[in-house]
């Protein structure tokens, strides 16, 4: 209850202070110009990505024309296509071609592990459960990228606790198999393309989840439902309905596993067979060899590569829900 005054009569509110005449005339300014209002609270933000990101990629690009004197090891500010036809090499191109197909095959292997873990988490899981299991995708997140890759070097090594697991298993010689085959395997799961995909596939995994759990959360039940009544069979309301739908958080997904997967530097060096990838070559251009142009070059093959996928992405469609 409000407390009353001597005379009985309850307290009056505080008196609101007014506001100021510069004040009122500043947000009058604004309220008559919301073009400049919204620029001046984007300005922060544009500036940073104009000025940080964008720029340096305009000084990625520059460096790219130019080249290196093989004799004295400068830097040759004229203007080239010399570096760019480096790629043409044949070492060069199977860096290209290691890296591309290596995050092919870690974004459908990331896809393939997510799918029934998203779609049970979207469609299944109560409440808890679902709590529990974003828990369980997000821990990895929450340790260093270093120590989790590390630990996978002792899980896959020759006497590590998969291959302990696998000879109790008695699918060792399965493995001598795959790690047999010359263009994924090596001499443990540790030094071959096929531990350096395992391991691929297990870091990026989350950002594969956590977009296609979403996009499946948006199908609505009754459209399964209206396809179930009007007698399709599970399979091809998978294939005709839950899919297409689904196809934004897949691409989405696959946008974060591709893009990293073909800038990351530190697994090749960890594992596989001592191999060049496009991330590894930057690093190494641009650092022990000093050849900064030809770094470059490397740099701006992933930003062409991404660059082709989303426009392929978006001529099919796979942006329209998004």
């Amino acid at each position: 209850m409000a407390s009353a005054t001597p005379s009985g009569a309850p307290d009056a509110p505080a008196p609101i202070p007014p506001v100021g005449v510069p004040d009122r005339r500043a947000s009058a300014f604004f309220h008559r110009h919301p073009l400049l209002q919204r620029t001046l609270f984007l300005l922060p933000g544009l500036g940073w990505l104009g000025v940080i990101y964008l720029g340096s990629l305009a000084a990625l690009l520059v460096y790219s024309f130019w080249s290196l004197e093989e004799f004295t090891g400068l830097v040759d500010k004229t203007f080239t296509l010399s570096t760019y036809a480096q790629l043409g090499d044949r070492a060069n191109r199977d860096i290209i071609v290691r890296t591309v197909g290596m995050a092919a095959a870690a974004t459908v292997g990331a896809a393939v592990v997510s799918f029934p873990l998203a779609y049970f988490m979207a469609r299944y899981a109560s409440p808890r459960i679902k709590t529990a299991l974003y828990v369980a995708v997000l821990m990895p997140l929450w340790s260093s990228y270093l120590v989790r890759v590390l630990a996978w070097k002792q899980i896959l090594a020759k006497e590590g606790a998969l291959d302990w697991v696998i000879d109790r298993l008695g699918f060792s010689s399965a493995l001598d198999v795959l790690l047999g085959i010359p263009s994924i395997g090596g001499e443990s799961l540790s030094q071959s393309y096929l531990g350096m995909w395992i391991v691929f596939v297990y870091i990026w995994l989350p950002f594969m989840i956590l977009p296609l759990q979403a996009a499946l959360e948006r199908v609505p039940q009754t459209t399964l439902e209206a396809s179930s009544d009007l007698g399709a069979r599970p399979w091809w309301t998978f294939r005709r309905v839950t899919f297409p739908l689904a196809l934004p958080g897949l691409v989405a997904g696959s946008i974060f596993t591709f893009s990293l997967t073909l800038g990351d530097y530190i697994i090749p060096q960890i594992f596989g067979r001592s191999t060049f990838f496009i991330g590894l070559q930057v690093y190494v251009q641009q650092g022990t060899a000093g050849n900064i142009p030809l770094a470059a070059v490397f740099a701006v093959v992933p930003i062409v590569v991404m660059a082709v996928y989303l426009w392929g992405a978006k001529r099919l469609g796979a942006f329209e829900a998004l």
